[in-house]
């Protein structure tokens, strides 16, 4: 999560790295929130376990902008809103955990790609970005001959909500399955 705001210098691979990075944070929101979520019972665990989140990719971004990147290098990730509609879920359910499973994972796959595409829409331009900061993205071999123009159908939301959806539903059955392990 840490370097999930470097996708913007991929300049040949963007859509294709936004994608695999909305399916990771996707699920890695997803089995953690409901974890905790269901583990205290309370709707709005979810949202308290983004916002820690949130907060602890904010302190990875000063480091890098200490080291002398740009503000943009990475952009935090848009984890509270997916969270508000797990707790939602949730919440509107009256605490059935089958319903947080299915339905809160799949809105938290199907809207973070959303809102993080939202975000990165408000940051500078990627490209302005990787060409005043240029860095070694691929080495030589692997260096493709011509960008993938065009790759995914150009709709990266899409896919990647696509993907996140099917993805986080079986994730967040993991989380819920963490919860219920014993050893008697």
């Amino acid at each position: 999560t840490i370097n999930a705001g470097d996708y913007i210098f991929y300049t040949d691979w963007m859509w294709t790295s936004f994608v695999v990075f909305s399916v990771s944070q996707s699920t890695m929101l997803a089995v953690g929130a409901i974890y905790y979520m269901l583990f205290t019972g309370v709707p709005g665990t979810a949202t308290y376990y983004a916002t820690i989140m949130t907060i602890y990719t904010w302190v990875a971004k000063g480091a890098w902008f200490a080291l002398g990147y740009p503000y943009d290098f990475v952009v935090v990730p848009v984890w509270i809103p997916s969270a508000m509609l797990l707790d939602l879920s949730y919440w509107a359910t009256r605490r059935n955990k089958h319903a947080a499973i299915l339905i809160g994972g799949t809105m938290v796959g199907l809207s973070l790609p959303l809102f993080n595409m939202v975000n990165l829409l408000l940051v500078r331009d990627p490209l302005e970005v990787a060409f005043k900061y240029p860095r070694p993205t691929l080495p030589a071999y692997m260096t493709p001959i011509e960008p993938q123009v065009g790759k995914f159908y150009n709709s990266p939301v899409a896919l990647g909500s696509g993907a996140g959806a099917v993805l986080t539903v079986p994730v967040a059955a993991l989380g819920a399955k963490l919860n219920t392990w014993t050893y008697r």
